[in-house]
């Protein structure tokens, strides 16, 4: 049984200890991730392609399986099979060579980028009570700039954006770093009990 006269430590107190430890963890992870990508780019984006093309085949057997084993209409089957179809040669194509998959992951990544900046802009275009309608169609925009960019020069695009990556991640991680020690030492000043 406890002792009265030494309060225990209260459910915000548990939490804070808690926390500032996951916190340095997360930010010690993300510091590492930004250094080996920073200092790997080639390497983690040759990890990355193989990754990707292990996704896309995984993606296409699923979509292949729904196309045999749904009762949906015939259109909607044949959509499936031909995507899962495409899923899975563009999954080992990946496997063929790192720059083929490195160039897929960043057509793939562009025409995303094209589709959303493009949604973007028809929405901001179409709807004149939208809230900052004047930067949604700037950031429509340069996603559409970047998409483009994205498909056209996808080895270069995609090696630039994993150096972006790799610093974004050190400097998140600092902060992550910095956080966690500032919650340890608010956990330390809390009442207790509390």
């Amino acid at each position: 049984m406890a002792d009265p006269s030494f309060p225990t430590d209260g459910p915000y107190q548990r939490l804070a200890r808690a926390a500032w430890q996951v916190v340095l963890a997360a930010g010690l992870a993300s510091l590492a991730l930004g250094v080996v990508i920073f200092v790997w780019p080639k390497q983690t984006l040759w990890v990355v392609g193989v990754l990707f093309g292990i996704y896309l085949v995984v993606i296409g057997v699923f979509q292949l399986m729904a196309a045999f084993g749904t009762h949906a209409q015939t259109a909607l089957r044949v959509m499936a099979f031909i995507s899962g179809a495409l899923c899975v040669l563009l999954g080992l194509l990946c496997f063929r060579s790192a720059v083929q998959s490195i160039a897929l992951l960043g057509i793939w990544i562009g025409i995303g980028w094209l589709f959303r900046g493009i949604t973007l802009v028809a929405a901001a275009g179409s709807d004149p009570t939208m809230q900052a309608r004047g930067w949604q169609v700037f950031v429509g925009l340069l996603n559409v700039l970047a998409g483009v960019l994205l498909m056209v020069w996808p080895v270069h695009s995609v090696t630039a954006l994993a150096i972006l990556a790799g610093c974004g991640l050190v400097v998140l991680g600092l902060v992550e770093v910095v956080t966690a020690f500032r919650i340890r030492q608010a956990a330390k000043d809390l009442p207790a009990g509390v």
